[in-house]
């Protein structure tokens, strides 16, 4: 009987009327897949890249053109609703892409299964934490003028 380099008889897939898979001869063994999230890691990278130059080029102009970083001269620019609204989003995105990438990281680079999930927690309530206290220091601001 003829069997390929990992023991298999073509004849006895035929025969058995199984159908041939096309899973690697290690996925077979290991019985791992792909995780199915790659993908949508992936996007939500760059979408919230493109996101953050639009969002930093508008940044950078009202720094540059607001010039006085006075507290009282930032309240008045937060406190326009199109300057808050974006300041807002801007941070969101910022917390959202940096998770993004503290993920990655993470992931590549710690390989103890006990550091990496502890480590990918405290990452993202750290990436959270930042996030609302950034937006309730935007809302208390903005309304507060």
């Amino acid at each position: 009987m003829v069997r390929d380099c990992y023991g298999n008889s073509p004849e006895r897939d035929t025969l058995a009327g199984a159908a041939m898979s096309l899973q690697s001869p290690l996925g077979r063994v290991l019985g791992l897949g792909t995780a199915k999230d790659g993908t949508d890691h992936f996007w939500a990278q760059r979408v919230s890249a493109v996101a953050l130059i639009f969002l930093g080029i508008w940044f950078i102009g009202a720094v540059v053109i607001g010039g006085n970083l006075a507290y009282a001269d930032l309240q008045v620019f937060i406190a326009n609703p199109l300057n808050g609204i974006l300041l807002l989003i801007l941070c969101v995105v910022v917390a959202f892409h940096s998770s993004l990438g503290v993920q990655v990281v993470i992931e590549d680079y710690v390989h103890a299964p006990a550091t990496k999930v502890v480590s990918l927690l405290l990452s993202k309530f750290a990436h959270l934490f930042v996030a609302i206290t950034t937006v309730y220091a935007i809302l208390k601001i903005g309304i507060g003028a």
